[in-house]
């Protein structure tokens, strides 16, 4: 999406790409594992420029929504900008240096996304909005200068898109001037579409909604991710031991109990598991609570007294929850995914909730897209918003996604943001 200040952008993002490059070049004395032959460093330097470059034009001319979606377009774009590269080399048998292009490819996707954040998130959106058909719930949308077009002559010079609903039926009028912004580059947007993008929620009416396409996310990706995960969990479970039996030996010290808390979810399918977490409330004041009401017990409210002083920083720091790395090597969960509720907690919000079940369709995880935009919650008002994002994650189950959600949580784990 053009915006006042694109030719600053562009420049900017020129640079990023080229930097991108050049770094792991200019820093190969320093690099030992790149290959010492100057030829076929060189040549890898010109082949990362070029995907560099061509990945920053394909971000830029495919598109995308505004909002969360702004950044669905960075990995893919450089995925397929370095593949051709690649494919290039292969066929013309020309030698060059796997790391340099690995690192060149992973500072261009980390820098993209840092462009994102912090340009066009920031940046206001001017929309106009075509009267008629669902469109209101737009206006509530903060963030976004909403501008109501009375009629199909009204002025757009300034805007950024426009939003309509183009499930209702239009006027005559409407649908020619609708067809001229298309064509002249003024994007049009689906209203519903529009508002998923801006808030990262899909609010479904039923479950046939043909803005998933299918129930069920692509199981390619969901077979990769699986097996990604079980590699990561593995290698982090090793080099995080001492940080894992340090952390035990401080919550035996704080309190008394096993370090390990173990609760009994609602996982993959539906089907049962248990959780593995760093305990971080009173063993007895949670025992004596869960015979009273087990709702209530699985329940964490604000400043809840039964929260021990090192298990209030192990939530704050969302450490509490990497014992969870036992669930994904058992392959119960996954480090990105919906977050699991108890099971007490689980049956409530189905016959509460319509189509709660549904988020059950992906394995739960570590972390995930509600709890890095809104946090820990438990009332079923809070929750049902909460699956609004579950649902979004759902429909736009992909790598870019996770990518998003890792980069959130890294920012969740420094703020606490949404911790009780």
């Amino acid at each position: 999406m053009q915006r006042p200040s694109s030719a600053n952008r562009l420049r900017f993002q020129v640079a990023g790409a080229l930097s991108c490059a050049l770094l792991p070049y200019v820093a190969r004395p320093w690099l030992p594992f790149l290959d010492p032959s100057p030829t076929i460093l060189l040549i890898s330097l010109v082949g990362g420029i070029v995907a560099s470059l061509l990945g920053m034009l394909f971000t830029r001319s495919i598109g995308g929504y505004p909002g969360v979606e702004g950044s669905a377009y960075i990995f893919p774009s450089f995925c397929i900008s370095f593949g051709i590269i690649l494919t290039i080399f292969f066929f013309f048998r020309i030698d060059y240096s796997r790391s340099l292009f690995l690192i060149c490819f992973c500072l261009n996707i980390i820098l993209f996304y840092i462009i994102y954040f912090f340009t066009q998130r920031s940046s206001q959106l001017s929309v106009g909005v075509v009267p008629g058909g669902d469109t209101s719930r737009l206006l509530s949308i903060e963030h976004v200068r909403w501008i109501p077009l009375e009629t199909a002559d009204a002025n757009v010079n300034g805007l950024s898109a426009i939003a309509v609903d183009l499930r209702t039926d239009l006027p005559d009028i409407w649908d020619l001037r609708l067809a001229d912004f298309a064509l002249a580059g003024l994007p049009v947007y689906h209203s519903k579409h529009l508002q998923e993008s801006l808030t990262g929620r899909v609010e479904l009416e039923h479950l046939s909604e043909n803005s998933f396409g299918t129930l069920s996310p692509v199981s390619a990706y969901m077979t990769f991710k699986h097996a990604v995960d079980w590699l990561a969990a593995l290698l982090v479970a090793v080099l995080l031991m001492p940080l894992l039996l340090l952390i035990s030996l401080f919550i035996m010290l704080d309190s008394r109990g096993s370090p390990i808390f173990r609760q009994r979810r609602i996982g993959y399918r539906g089907h049962p598991f248990v959780v593995w977490k760093f305990r971080t409330m009173s063993a007895t004041d949670a025992a004596h609570s869960d015979a009273d009401n087990a709702r209530t017990a699985a329940m964490t409210s604000s400043n809840d007294m039964r929260i021990t002083r090192i298990g209030r920083f192990l939530r704050k720091s969302r450490l509490d929850e990497l014992p969870q790395i036992v669930n994904i090597l058992k392959r119960e969960m996954s480090w990105i995914g919906p977050r699991p509720e108890a099971e007490v907690l689980s049956q409530w919000y189905e016959a509460e909730i319509p189509f709660y079940r549904y988020r059950h369709i992906v394995r739960p995880g570590i972390s995930g897209w509600a709890q890095v935009n809104q946090g820990h919650v438990a009332e079923v008002d809070a929750v049902r918003d909460k699956l609004y994002y579950d649902f979004y994650y759902i429909k736009h189950f992909s790598p870019w996604i996770d990518i998003l959600i890792v980069a959130r949580t890294i920012r969740t784990m420094l703020t606490g943001f949404g911790a009780r």
